[in-house]
């Protein structure tokens, strides 16, 4: 017999109730760039193990080694296949081609694109427009048999990577298809101190999040700054 409390729904999950991420390795695509660099530093001194990759292993060592932390450099090959998470911070024009050599060590991989399509000319930046609608909905028509997100768009670098710098006071928008996924990487985020990472949307809204950037560069310009987000009432 069904009583009234056998149909009553099932309470709605804490959004604030995030996984444990402290044991998974975190490899960072494009880790000798600035923002890939200043995200390895911040993520292997909240304790993460982070491995940055790089075309050239070499100069993956190389840079591993400077940040110290116990961060590994290996070839971009290396680095996807013995990460659980793949953060992607390359450069824009070698965004598709590294993704698609990539295609192999990424299947099955949590992907995290953090990449902002953008131009400058003599008025400033300004937001790209990619055929799939922005660079995330790229890296999840290259990579089918990854679980790509999107997140980290408006992070400063030189903030990331200033040591004397404690907190990093902003929120990261988080963009995915499947809960579990932008679970982890709002965990992630997280594990930065000063850091949220905050759900706003599927893929398919992930070319405005991108596309801020180039507000955020502007704001920076006039103000002097290092400009972030703040999400209120959440």
């Amino acid at each position: 017999m069904t009583t009234p409390d056998d149909t009553k729904k099932a309470p709605a999950k804490d959004p604030w109730d995030l996984p444990d991420v402290s044991g998974l390795v975190v490899g960072v695509l494009g880790g000798t760039g600035d923002q890939g660099r200043g995200l390895a530093y911040r993520l292997a001194k909240s304790g993460q193990r982070v491995i940055i990759g790089s075309r050239a292993a070499e100069r993956a060592r190389t840079a591993a080694a400077e940040l110290g932390l116990g961060v590994e450099g290996a070839d971009n090959s290396e680095c996807a296949r013995r990460s659980d998470i793949v953060i992607v911070a390359v450069p824009w024009d070698g965004h598709a081609k590294t993704l698609e050599s990539l295609r192999e060590e990424l299947a099955g991989k949590l992907v995290i694109d953090c990449v902002n399509p953008l131009g400058f000319d003599k008025k400033g930046a300004y937001a790209l427009t990619p055929e799939e609608g922005s660079a995330a909905e790229q890296a999840a028509a290259l990579l089918p048999d990854s679980r790509v997100t999107a997140a980290f768009h408006h992070l400063s670098a030189v903030l990331l990577s200033d040591p004397e710098i404690a907190e990093i006071d902003t929120d990261v928008m988080v963009l995915g298809e499947v809960r579990a996924d932008t679970d982890l990487v709002q965990a992630l985020a997280a594990r930065i101190p000063g850091m949220r990472g905050v759900f706003a949307g599927r893929l398919r809204n992930a070319h405005q999040v991108e596309s801020l950037v180039a507000n955020l560069i502007s704001v920076n310009r006039r103000y002097k700054a290092h400009a972030g987000l703040r999400v209120t009432d959440v």
